[in-house]
């Protein structure tokens, strides 16, 4: 054999080795990483409480990422929060007051709608019209549902929160006050206890709003009774204007109130007098 030819046949032999080696480690690099993986799949099988705190990491860590590219932090469940639905999902009665109660307002219909639901649900459950709850609340906070007045009355019925302050334990304490739904159950629950008490819806309004033991109640149970008249016509199917809003009573109802009240006299379940008049 001449030189080129033995040169060409180690050259061969050289590359052919090398193809051999090359294969080999690969083969067994990839032997070994079937076997941790295979490891590490039955660990995780045999040690859920592994998987999950992997899954934990690995989401955080996705989730980090995410942040840190958009600027912002990420909430997926953001929307399970909102106190929001559809509309159009409402039966046609109560999506009728939903929309008539959004273009007098200005309030969105979207949280709205789960208002107009809710308070269509406890009507049914405390015999009390669900239209005069809504009145209550478009008089009360026209729908501002981080409303507050001088004296302390909160939320979108302007409840009296440190006086019924047992009747938020239920919803996780005082702040529910401003969460909308939970402030409509205690406003529903206590204006059911005021008609209660004063035996007819315009007495208890009365005493919904503090005035029960006051000769003048600032013209405040008209405006509810009033309010209420329209949406019952919107809920009939009728068609009623929309007037401006009116001023958010934020401020109590200009009522005579008294030094002290007389040492007879129960406790009111009324917001806005109850904490003037010391009763």
């Amino acid at each position: 054999m001449t030189a080129s030819g033995k040169l060409i046949s180690g050259v061969r032999t050289f590359v052919s080795d090398v193809t051999e080696g090359f294969l080999e480690i690969t083969h067994n690099s990839f032997a070994l990483i079937g076997l941790a993986v295979a490891f590490v799949v039955i660990t995780l099988t045999a040690r859920p409480d592994l998987r999950e705190a992997g899954e934990t990491e690995l989401m955080n860590w996705l989730q980090a990422r995410q942040v840190q590219m958009l600027g912002m932090p990420i909430e997926p469940e953001a929307s399970e929060r909102a106190t929001a639905g559809n509309p159009k999902d409402l039966p046609k009665e109560q999506a009728a007051v939903a929309f008539w109660l959004s273009k007098k307002y200005r309030v969105a219909p979207e949280p709205l709608s789960v208002l107009v639901s809710e308070a269509y649900d406890i009507g049914a459950r405390t015999k009390i019209d669900p239209t005069l709850i809504l009145a209550i609340m478009a008089i009360e906070s026209s729908f501002n549902p981080f409303a507050q007045s001088a004296v302390g009355a909160q939320g979108l019925m302007q409840v009296m929160t440190t006086v019924h302050t047992d009747k938020y334990q239920n919803f996780g304490g005082q702040f529910a006050a401003f969460d909308p739904v939970s402030n409509l159950r205690v406003g529903a629950k206590v204006l059911q206890e005021c008609i209660a008490r004063a035996g007819s819806v315009e007495g208890g309004l009365r005493f919904y709003v503090g005035a029960g033991n006051q000769a003048d109640d600032g013209g405040y149970a008209a405006k509810v009774m009033a309010e209420h008249f329209r949406l019952r016509q919107v809920a009939n199917g009728r068609s009623m204007p929309t007037a401006p809003p009116p001023v958010l009573s934020t401020q109590a109802p200009a009522l005579s109130v008294p030094v002290a009240a007389p040492a007879t006299a129960a406790p009111l379940h009324g917001d806005k007098v109850a904490m003037l008049s010391g009763l």
